[in-house]
């Protein structure tokens, strides 16, 4: 039996014009996590990744505090949904994203976001340049599937809290909605482990951070 580790990525530029970069504390979680997995002594069969920038300077960093890795899979069925045009499908009279600069206006987003994503499951819209509901679900199933049907040992995967949430939501057999309250709660450069065999995935832990349970490090905690 193996374990598949999925991570979050670091924290990224929430509010910046280019949200899908990660910041410098964002590096810091995911160098961290590779100390971590590398003093426990995980060794890696395989490694798969979303291809979007945050997915790969995640994993980066993440090498940089472990050391060498297999060789990696890139997989787009990994990638995140596009939060600001489920926003503007839900609303399309709304003018522009709104900017969470602060408290008040950072609830406000999330509330959208809610809206924009139970539209988008429900088959109510089609924001631009997204998939539909079922084919984002199969390409995290896809994922899933490579890696009870390639592997046997530990493996990683550096994803997005979208995905991540709706492979647990898949392992546990809930209603889609639970996905929505997983997703709006995961921690940047979490982990969430499955224990595997052949035929199955089975949730081991979801959304902890081992890695900065240090008095030191309790700053580092971030969500978005």
């Amino acid at each position: 039996m193996g374990i598949l580790y999925l991570v979050r990525h670091g924290q990224a530029s929430f509010g910046a014009a280019d949200y899908d970069q990660l910041s410098e504390l964002g590096a810091r979680q995911c160098r961290e996590l590779g100390h971590w997995f590398r003093r426990r002594g995980v060794v890696f069969e395989g490694v798969l990744r979303g291809t979007l920038q945050r997915h790969v300077q995640s994993l980066d960093a993440l090498a940089e505090g472990y050391g060498d890795l297999p060789p990696v899979l890139p997989w787009p069925g990994l990638n995140e949904y596009d939060g600001e045009a489920l926003v503007r499908a839900a609303y399309p009279t709304l003018r522009q994203p709104v900017q969470a600069t602060s408290p008040e206006a950072y609830r406000t987003h999330f509330r959208l976001l809610r809206e924009g994503l139970a539209q988008w499951m429900a088959g109510r819209t089609a924001p631009v340049g997204m998939p539909s509901w079922p084919d984002f679900v199969a390409g995290v199933t896809g994922a899933l599937d490579h890696v009870r049907q390639q592997y046997q040992g530990d493996v990683l995967i550096v994803s997005s809290g979208g995905p991540i949430a709706t492979a647990v939501s898949l392992v546990l057999a809930t209603p889609p909605q639970t996905m929505v309250e997983l997703n709006m709660r995961i921690r940047n450069s979490s982990l969430t482990e499955f224990a595997y065999t052949p035929r199955r995935h089975m949730l081991v832990s979801y959304n902890h951070l081992p890695h900065l349970d240090h008095p030191e490090r309790l700053g580092w905690v971030t969500y978005a």
